[in-house]
């Protein structure tokens, strides 16, 4: 059907963005209420754009979840990742504009000067009020970034403790056009069945390795085969040194091992079924700064 046609149905795009480790791919699986995109408590863990699809009756919005804008860029991979989140404002319905309760940065300016003179309108959600003591603090701080951005609408929500995360999806709601779905009804996320594996794999290589592991590393799925009751899965893990290589093996490959274990269980979940997970590393040296190495691991 072409989405010019006159439809009784409404689909439009919401883009979610913020400064890193502020919540953005948090909020958007609490929306969806399944995980598709991957969390941990370090910045910039989400590298592409992923969309996130809901439809119910007759709506379907897509929320667009973004890599964290920072400002020092130095290399290939986070000029790639600032360019993704920029061209995400591209043509969406509406933006939400995510900030943690009592934290305005450097960063926080630079979007807000960017969206202050958005054509389209601005959802500015102050995440983690659960971790807010002082009402009056929150009161101080909310009228602070009202002059930030004085015609956004502010909704302070705490998406860990599901708080608010309901109206912020009501005024999406609002700003969807009369228009066709662009997706069917029973998808919920843009990317391939090994994208999601990879980003599983690399979730918990964030989550259990420290200093500069996590942001030297990448996944890229190499065989994947559904069987009767198991899926086969090879994933070979990139890194830029040799050092690194060993840190992510581990002593006689424990820490390895760990990273597949929690991967396997997280994807057994995921398809219900027994996962075979066989994980490799190598070393690329110069993987994040290269862009025919983006290309390859999927950054367009």
């Amino acid at each position: 059907m072409n989405p010019l046609e006159k439809t009784d149905t409404r689909c439009g795009f919401i883009a979610i963005v913020g400064r890193p480790n502020v919540g953005k791919s948090s909020l958007l699986n609490c929306i969806l209420g399944k995980k598709i995109s991957i969390t941990s408590f370090r910045p910039q863990t989400t590298r592409y754009q992923i969309l996130g699809i809901k439809t119910h009756d007759a709506t379907q919005t897509v929320y667009v979840d973004t890599p964290g804008i920072h400002l020092r860029a130095s290399k290939a991979l986070n000029r790639q990742m600032n360019k993704i989140a920029h061209q995400s404002l591209i043509d969406v319905n509406a933006v939400v504009f995510v900030v943690e309760a009592m934290k305005w940065t450097d960063e926080d300016s630079y979007i807000c000067k960017m969206l202050v003179n958005s054509p389209c309108p601005v959802i500015l959600a102050l995440n983690k009020i659960d971790l807010v003591r002082e009402k009056s603090q929150l009161l101080a701080f909310i009228e602070k970034v009202s002059k930030e951005l004085p015609n956004a609408q502010i909704i302070p929500l705490s998406v860990r403790k599901r708080q608010q995360v309901d109206e912020i999806e009501k005024l999406c709601l609002q700003y969807l056009p009369l228009s066709p779905f662009y997706f069917p009804e029973d998808q919920t996320i843009n990317h391939s069945e090994q994208f999601y594996m990879s980003e599983i794999v690399r979730e918990k290589i964030m989550r259990l390795l420290d200093k500069e592991i996590p942001y030297a590393s990448s996944v890229q799925i190499e065989k994947l085969e559904h069987q009767t009751g198991i899926v086969h899965i090879h994933a070979l893990i990139w890194v830029e040194r040799e050092g690194q290589k060993r840190v992510i093996i581990g002593e006689k490959g424990n820490m390895l091992k760990e990273i597949g274990t929690q991967a396997r269980q997280d994807l057994e979940r995921y398809y219900g079924k027994k996962v075979c997970l066989k994980l490799w590393v190598k070393v690329n040296e110069s993987w994040s700064d290269n862009m025919h190495a983006l290309h390859a691991l999927g950054f367009e």
